[in-house]
């Protein structure tokens, strides 16, 4: 069995907040998880539920009050570890008035790289970014999302086998996650493993070979999307078209939007229905299942945390 790319064992941290710090606030609690080699694995949580402070315990930029963590088998206490990890902040800063290549040559120093080397892989970074054109151009001229391009580029300039993304797509339009979205699955293409935070659901149903979702510092699920909602049919939806005038039972259930109707059904009632629909000579655009979503999962966790710290707080637990 081939070693994971990241392990975590009962990972915790602790922070004092209040007058003179003397209360606590648990902000991950025991958490444990694993990542796998060569598999994209979504990190899902609400705003302050964990997930950036367990990826800045593993870059060890802050320190845990317990538990511990593995990269390719190295602890990381283990600084080499760093050699094999690639990482983007939340919100990555650089200096405005610097090009995306003296950036990214910059980073490239810190890997002991000749100025040949350098250059020939600044160069391969940005068109593999899609910066190829804009090298050239100041940082300030950027874009939010050709920003965390140059983020990506730097994070895998060294040609890491482990690749740790805080949030890449915040802030970004639709394009902007259509091309962050494109690198991952690249980066995923290479063999490497990737481990990235997100509250964006759909890019993780679409991205990811699994997901973990933590709310309120606490791990509560992990699994594959279809296996985090489960599979059982919760009904059928029917989209159709048919004549003005025609008396179908079905219409007093459907939603109209514009020519098209749109109907929902429990699984045993569809072919009763296309029967019908057939015999007024209804056009029939689609027939598709009715399956919960990661979202549905997602949220129902949040509510069932909020409702349990409204009722600790009502009782001043």
């Amino acid at each position: 069995m081939s070693t994971p790319a990241i392990e975590i064992e009962h990972l915790s941290k602790v922070y004092p907040y209040g007058f003179l710090n003397l209360k606590k606030k648990r902000s991950l609690e025991d958490l444990s998880m694993r990542v796998d080699t060569g598999e994209v694995f979504g990190f899902l949580g609400p705003n302050g539920a964990g997930k950036s402070t367990t990826i800045k315990l593993l870059m060890r930029l802050i320190f845990p009050d317990g538990g511990s963590a593995r990269i390719l088998g190295k602890s990381i206490d283990d600084v080499s570890m760093h050699q094999e990890t690639g990482y983007l902040p939340e919100q990555p800063y650089f200096y405005d008035y610097l090009t995306a290549a003296e950036v990214l040559n910059y980073f490239a120093r810190f890997h002991g790289l000749t100025a040949t080397d350098r250059h020939t892989r600044v160069e391969n970074m940005l068109k593999k970014v899609g910066l190829e054109t804009a090298g050239k151009i100041q940082l300030r001229k950027y874009s939010k999302g050709m920003l965390q391009r140059v983020g990506l580029a730097q994070a895998i300039l060294h040609d890491p086998q482990v690749v740790i993304l805080d949030e890449p797509m915040s802030g970004l339009d639709p394009l902007g996650r259509r091309e962050v979205r494109d690198i991952i699955l690249e980066l995923k293409k290479e063999g490497r493993a990737v481990l990235f935070s997100t509250h964006i659901l759909s890019d993780a149903e679409m991205l990811c070979d699994r997901v973990g979702v933590i709310v309120g510092g606490k791990l509560r699920g992990v699994g594959t999307p279809g296996e985090m909602v489960g599979i059982k049919t919760q009904g059928m939806e029917i989209l159709f078209e048919v004549a003005e005038g025609k008396n179908l039972p079905l219409l007093a259930k459907a939603t109209r939007t514009g020519e098209r109707y749109r109907v929902q059904m429990p699984e045993e009632e569809l072919y009763g229905a296309v029967d019908q629909l057939r015999g007024a000579g209804a056009r029939i655009h689609s027939v598709t299942q009715i399956k919960p979503t990661l979202e549905e999962f997602f949220m129902n966790l949040v509510e069932a945390d909020r409702a349990q710290a409204n009722a600790v707080e009502v009782s001043g637990k």
